[in-house]
């Protein structure tokens, strides 16, 4: 485990541990996820954090087969979620037979084997 602080990275995993899940918006309506400084689409330095949507929507999804020793002995589910203006990627805690697409997701935070937090998805139901 990780004893450093990834300042922005982590910051928003606490805020989506606590239900508190943002994301960032220029002047122009763009979204983008922090860290960030400028955004990427439009190149302002304006950016005010917004609320994440409490759901989002499974875009694509992939079931690792090879994975690295941080999750060894599991077969993890990765997906790629629309959240109104920002797309977040996340381990999904659910069987992979029971993820499709257009299946509506919560972000929250989980831990790996390795003791490294990362960004997740879970049922809204099963929270």
């Amino acid at each position: 485990m990780t004893n450093s602080k990834n300042a922005g990275y982590d910051d928003l995993l606490d805020a989506v541990d606590a239900d508190r899940g943002y994301y960032l918006e220029c002047e122009s309506g763009h979204g983008s996820l922090p860290p960030r400084r400028v955004c990427p689409k439009c190149g302002s330095t304006h950016l005010v954090e917004k609320p994440l949507p409490d759901t989002g929507t499974v875009s694509t999804y992939t079931e690792i087969q090879v994975t690295t020793a941080e999750f060894a002995g599991e077969t993890p589910v990765v997906a790629i979620a629309d959240f109104g203006p920002v797309q977040l990627t996340g381990r999904v805690l659910a069987e992979g037979n029971d993820i499709a697409l257009g299946v509506r997701v919560s972000p929250t935070v989980t831990t790996s084997q390795a003791g490294e937090r990362h960004l997740a998805f879970d049922y809204p139901t099963r929270r």
